[in-house]
């Protein structure tokens, strides 16, 4: 199956998906096409407002890796600009909350993480022939 594009109705089902998560507590919406989902509150950079997205995430080793794909569009997600100017976030999983501290994975980290989560969800590597810019691959580890 293709990887979606941005587009109205795309970004309409991901913010019903977010709310629909978040009022579940998880139960609803805690994966979507078999990969596993979590919400990530970041503040806004210009506004200083808590900003929350959904995300498809990989989990390693107690910390969670999500990727800055925004479906393969030339410019960068929100939240991963929001997370640059302020690298202290909250993950959602389910019902617990935790603090994280967002990090990009750089060289060989990069490469393994990279290939785990496109294995598990190959909409990645086709988003990144979407883009010439280079998708970041974001760790947040447990504060």
């Amino acid at each position: 199956m293709a990887a979606p594009h941005r587009n109205r109705l795309n970004e309409f089902i991901w913010r019903m998906h977010r709310r629909l998560y978040s009022a579940t507590q998880g139960k609803l919406g805690g994966s979507i096409g078999g990969n596993p989902v979590l919400l990530l509150t970041t503040t806004g950079r210009k506004t200083g407002e808590p900003r929350t997205v959904a995300l498809a995430h990989l989990e390693k080793s107690e910390k969670w890796v999500v990727i800055a794909s925004f479906a393969g569009q030339p410019r960068h997600p929100g939240w991963w600009l929001n997370l640059l100017e302020n690298p202290v976030a909250k993950v959602q999983k389910g019902t617990t909350s935790t603090d994280v501290k967002a990090r990009e994975a750089e060289g060989e980290e990069r490469e393994r993480l990279w290939a785990a989560i496109c294995e598990q969800e190959s909409g990645f590597a086709e988003y990144q022939t979407r883009t010439d810019r280079r998708i970041p691959v974001v760790v947040l580890d447990p504060l």
